[in-house]
């Protein structure tokens, strides 16, 4: 493993006010994101999945005095290797660039992929997730990793009122925005694309008669919901779509949208995997 001065460049930045450091820490706010085509990851783990995944790096912020753990160190190595630039900080400047309370000791700015619906590759009969308008980066990362977990294909977000790289999504989904699978588009965009795979649209909706026990999740299918205040817009209505609900037993009339995902992701799972048995016998 190699030692802190081996990977420490020969200048080391110490001022908060340095414009690189201001340039990536705007990365948190949204619009710089977009502005520059940039984001920030903070966490091993995260850069780990980020790279493995094929993200671009662009800069690595290195604390020396925090990037002590061979995990850590095993990081930088991959994003150096991968191509990113180096630059040492100290604990000030490396605190102005954390987000949250995250100390591994390494920040990375990646540039931000540009995925599209035909990057998409897909399965035969596969299960999609379609998010529309979500507002809450938490929830849409919270709906990733539940998405990864569950073995659904792929992960469409439409109309969105966050982006996939804040970095609340980010740690959220414990890096599973990353995957390949995971891209924006537009709603229209969306619904041609889901059309030409043959798949069936299964709209989440409170107000459904259809109970998603009762509704066939078995083949191809693109599950669709909606944001938390508003749910899913007209849209997301006609004779091809199957409107589903969950159960509810108490008070609330609805679910937080990442537990309606979880819940309708694990229940396609639960389905495919008896029909496998089904088939296997």
């Amino acid at each position: 493993m190699p030692d802190h001065d081996a990977m420490s460049p020969s200048t080391r930045i110490t001022s908060r006010q340095n414009p690189r450091v201001k340039e990536a820490a705007r990365l948190r706010i949204g619009r710089e994101r977009q502005r520059q085509g940039r984001f920030i990851v903070e966490g091993v783990r995260e850069i780990e999945r980020a790279l493995a995944a094929g993200v671009r790096p662009i800069e690595l912020f290195v604390c020396n005095e925090l990037c002590d753990s061979p995990r850590a160190q095993e990081a930088t190595q991959a994003a150096l290797a991968a191509g990113a630039e180096m630059l040492s900080v100290t604990p000030s400047v490396y605190a102005k660039l954390a987000f949250g309370d995250r100390d591994d000791g390494v920040i990375l700015v990646a540039e931000t992929p540009n995925r599209r619906l035909r990057d998409l590759q897909l399965r035969t009969a596969p299960l999609v997730a379609v998010l529309e308008g979500i507002e809450k980066p938490g929830n849409l990362g919270a709906i990733l990793r539940s998405a990864d977990a569950a073995g659904v294909d792929a992960v469409v977000a439409v109309d969105l009122h966050t982006d996939l790289y804040n970095p609340n999504t980010i740690r959220a989904s414990l890096g599973a925005v990353f995957r390949p699978n995971v891209c924006a588009a537009a709603t229209a965009e969306t619904i041609r694309w889901i059309n030409e795979q043959g798949l069936l649209i299964v709209a989440a909706r409170p107000d459904a008669v259809a109970l998603y026990t009762e509704t066939d999740l078995s083949g191809g299918v693109a599950i669709v919901l909606g944001s938390e205040a508003a749910g899913l817009s007209d849209t997301w209505r006609g004779e091809n779509v199957k409107e589903v609900r969950l159960p509810m037993h108490g008070m609330a009339d609805s679910l937080n949208v990442s537990t309606t995902a979880a819940v309708l992701f694990y229940e396609a799972l639960r389905q495919r995997s008896k029909q496998n048995l089904a088939t296997d016998a």
